[in-house]
Formats: structure tokens, C-alpha cells, sequence
């Protein structure tokens, strides 16, 4: 059955419950009155099923409907929001059923109350094109909620790196190198790698790796480093190995075509980072950091050098690992960037685990807290001759008094010249955390209280604000407004 002819029976049956409940009658009182069953007309209405042109003459008669009305396709204003997402088979890409719904559910949840839920479709549209939502940030936003759904750590995958290192006899104690990784694609799986062509192209300077499907030639990058090529490699991997057809072939991406591409993409880098990070090492290395007395640079960087990897792939698998072996299920992820000699940070990547934290991206071109160790990373990174550096704070938010124990570290920018890149993990400090990291009370870490944007900040003493409490400021106008207009109201 053709995608036209389901969106034919989900209108019509949309339209003939409308028409049922505004003339007040139940599905047995329509029943009665047309002489068909109950069930026949609840699976009309849910489009299950199209009636036959003599079931639609009758229908047409005892609900005193024309008929062309009935067939059209057209929908009145109050369903037109529906008729748009079903006409444009966006239902059809939402991943609906890794959340565990089904599209029929949600369609019948809308007809239940589609005046109020086409409000709510209708604002979400205009959102979206107020703040350029596009296709390929519609997906994104979809993966990201599946990866909080499950507090992103997926057990398939962690037991597919175990086989697969099994399988290739590769030492998942030891650091795993490019070339190991280079030897299996290229005996293996026929690959042939080529790291000259992408350098005549300036136009594909923002490109680390392009594979050409048809004879498996992979274009790689010639400045990238060694854990960039290690990841890229266990990447192609990971699309031969668990069998993936529908893939990209350019690393960064550039467009996608449907999810099934975007959760792929999602699943080969999970492979990868768990492969070059294997988890029973990093268990063992985050154990032994967390039991340390005082907080040091030098133990956290000594988990860096242990794996060949680059900080934000560490920080990402950091994130498969905490909810999971050490119960900590409270945590976000960040990643800015920085063009440096602006004032300008960007929030490119966050990741919420189990809840929305307090900081989160801000659509509105507002600044984003400067007391953010986040950022703070990046302003000292000027001051040290180091291509890496490593703090940590306490963040305690005002407005909700929680408090995150957050790590941050800032690099160049390995793919943009003149840009610094931050990556953060903080994690909801709770009366066990205080258990599971013996260094969180320790003084020398520095507690900041923070806000979210300079714009909805509170803070009356903030030494690094970059704008007044604009929202806080419009907010306090319209009370004092509201009050004098009451005070009118009852002198009069």
C-alpha cells in the first residue's frame, strides 16, 4: 500500500470523527443510527480501514455531510496542522518506536483534542522557523533524546567491541593504534586509503575523511593526528562490521538523507570511541582517579595519554560509562567553541542525562555565564603554553541551589584555525557522590555561583556580566505595571 493511499484513510478518518464529535454523537450512537458495527467505524476513524463507496453515500446521508466533503482531501483549519505533517511524511522519519510509540497512537492522541494539540503543532512549527530548525536538527534533537531515553550506554554495542576484538585477536589492554586499525580495512574489508586527493581541494578543508563506496577508497585527511585517524578507522569499522547499508560517507557530515543514517552515524562512533576506549580500562582508571585524595591535572591527563584518543572522545565515552558503572546518572556534556579575540562561545554539543540541567543552549543570542568553567577554560588556555588544558569546579546554580562538580578541558580547535574548543562533564553532586569522589570536598576545588545566560541572571554582585538581567528587568516592568492597573481597578 502506497504512503498516498495511508495519508487518504488517516484524513478520512480523521474528518469523519471531527464530524462525529461536533454533531455529539458516540461511536455506538453513530452505530445505531447508520446500521454499521461499532468496531467497522472505530477502525474508519483510526485509519485502519477505507469504506466503500456505499458505506460513504450512507455515512454522508445520516450525518448530513455532502459527499465531496467527506472524499476530499482538504481539511478544515482546526485539522490543517495535522494534514501538513502527515502530507509531508514527517511521522514517517521521527523515530517514534524507540520511544516505544506507535504512529497510530499518536495520531489518535491528536484526534482526541486536535484543536489544542494543532495549537501546539502550529507554535512548534513557528518556533522552528524562528530559530531555523532545519531537517538535519529535527534528527539530531531525536538522538539526542534516545541517548538521555537511555542514559547513553547501549549494551549491544559494548558486547559487539568485545567481539569483535575477540575475533581480530585486538589486545583491549593496550592502546590501540591507527595502523592496527588501517591493517584490518585494509585486508579485511578491501579498503584502500588515499591521503593526498582531499588536500587539492580547499573547498573540502572542513572534511576529514570522504569514503568512496563504489571501490572502497577512503580519503582521509593528511594533518590529522593519530587518535583522529584511529577514530575515523574503528569508524569504518564499526559500518562493516555491524552490517550498516544506510551510512554516510563523509566524516564531518554534511547532509542527511533519513535517521536510519543519523542513528548509524550515532552507533559506529559509539563502536568506535568503545573500541579505542575500551570500558573495563577506563573503569579501572576513573576508579582510581576518583579515589585520590586531592583533584590533580596531571592524573586526569594521565587517562588521556592512556588511550588514543582525542579529550572529547574521553569526555564521550566518560559519558557511556558513569551512569553505568558508577551510578552517577545526573550529568551533562558541552562542547564550545571560541574564535580567539572574540567574546563570542558557542554551544555546539550538549548531552542531559536522566534531566534537563541548568545549562542548556540558548537560542537567543544571549551570553551564556562567564563563570562557567566551561568558558573559563578557554579564556586561561591563552596563558599556558600547553595544547591542553584541565580545570574543574563546583558550579552551584542560584536560581535551583543545585551544584555540579564539573571537568573541563580546552584545545585548538583541530579543524578550524584560530578557534579554541571546550569540552565539560559536570555531575549533580548528591550526598553519594560524596562517596564515589573522595576529592569533591576538598578546597582547592573552586565553588562559582552561576547562572545560565548574563540575560536571566539574578546575581546582583556578578563581576564578569556581559548584559543586564533583561528578562529578570522585563519581568519586574510588567509586575509593577499589573500592580498599578489593580490599584486602579479598585479605586474605581
Amino acid at each position: 500500500m502506497t504512503i498516498e493511499e495511508e495519508y487518504i484513510r488517516l484524513i478520512f478518518g480523521l474528518k469523519l470523527k471531527q464530524i462525529r464529535t461536533e454533531k455529539n454523537l458516540s461511536l455506538f450512537g453513530l452505530s445505531k443510527l447508520t446500521g454499521l458495527s461499532k468496531s467497522y467505524l472505530n477502525e474508519i476513524e483510526k485509519g485502519k480501514k477505507y469504506p466503500k463507496t456505499d458505506k460513504i453515500i450512507l455515512l454522508s446521508e445520516h450525518l448530513n455531510v455532502p459527499y465531496d466533503q467527506l472524499v476530499s482531501s482538504k481539511l478544515d483549519k482546526n485539522l490543517a496542522p495535522i494534514g501538513d505533517i502527515l502530507q509531508s511524511k514527517i511521522l514517517k522519519e521521527i523515530p517514534l518506536d524507540l520511544f516505544g510509540i506507535q504512529e497510530r497512537d499518536l495520531i489518535d492522541i491528536i484526534a482526541n483534542a486536535p484543536a489544542k494539540v494543532n495549537a501546539f503543532i502550529s507554535t512548534i512549527i513557528e518556533i522552528s522557523q524562528q530559530y531555523n530548525l532545519n531537517r538535519e536538527s529535527f534528527f539530531l534533537a531525536s538522538l539526542r533524546s534516545y541517548q538521555e531515553a537511555h542514559n547513553n550506554f547501549f549494551e549491544d554495542l559494548e558486547n559487539h567491541v568485545l567481539s569483535f576484538a575477540e575475533a581480530y585477536q585486538i589486545d583491549l589492554n593496550s592502546k590501540i593504534s591507527a595502523k592496527e586499525l588501517e591493517t584490518i580495512l585494509i585486508e579485511e574489508y578491501g579498503y584502500t586509503i588515499n591521503e593526498e586527493e582531499l588536500s587539492k581541494h580547499t573547498e573540502l578543508e572542513t572534511l576529514r575523511s570522504v569514503l568512496v563506496p563504489k571501490t572502497k577508497t577512503l580519503l582521509i585527511a593528511n594533518y590529522i593526528d593519530e587518535a583522529q585517524r584511529a577514530f575515523i578507522y574503528a569508524k569504518e569499522i564499526a559500518y562493516n562490521y555491524l552490517n550498516y547499508a544506510e551510512r554516510l560517507y563523509t566524516f564531518s557530515w554534511i547532509k542527511f538523507e533519513n535517521f536510519e543514517q543519523v542513528l548509524n552515524n550515532f552507533y559506529a562512533s559509539y563502536f568506535a570511541g568503545a573500541l579505542i576506549i575500551p570500558r573495563k580500562m577506563l573503569v579501572e582508571k576513573l576508579s582510581n582517579f576518583f579515589n585520590q585524595p586531592i583533584l590533580l591535572q596531571k592524573d586526569f591527563e594521565e587517562i588521556i595519554r592512556t588511550f588514543n584518543a582525542s579529550p572529547e572522545t574521553l569526555y564521550q565515552r566518560i559519558t557511556n560509562i558513569l551512569p553505568k558503572d558508577f551510578q552517577m546518572k545526573n550529568l551533562f556534556f558541552l562542547r564550545f567553541t571560541h574564535k580567539e579575540g572574540s567574546d563570542k562561545y558557542q554551544l555546539k554539543k550538549e548531552l542531559h542525562i536522566t534531566h534537563q540541567q541548568e545549562p542548556r543552549a540558548n537560542e537567543m543570542n544571549e551570553h551564556y555565564c562567564r563563570k562557567w568553567v566551561a568558558i573559563k577554560t578557554m579564556q586561561n588556555f591563552k596563558k599556558v603554553t600547553n595544547t591542553h588544558y584541565f580545570e574543574a569546579q563546583i558550579s552551584k546554580y542560584h536560581n535551583s541551589n543545585n551544584e555540579y562538580l564539573v571537568f573541563s578541558s580546552t584545545t585548538h580547535d583541530p579543524f578550524k584555525e584560530n578557534y579554541l574548543r571546550s569540552i565539560s562533564i559536570g555531575i549533580l553532586i548528591t550526598p553519594s557522590l560524596h562517596q564515589k569522589i573522595k576529592f569533591v570536598s576538598h578546597p582547592e576545588i573552586t565553588t562559582e555561583v552561576v547562572g545560565v545566560t548574563c540575560e536571566s541572571c539574578g546575581l546582583t554582585d556578578c563581576q564578569v556580566r556581559k548584559s543586564p538581567p533583561l528578562q529578570l528587568i522585563r519581568k519586574k516592568n510588567n509586575e509593577t505595571i499589573e500592580n498599578i492597573v489593580n490599584q486602579l481597578v479598585n479605586k474605581f
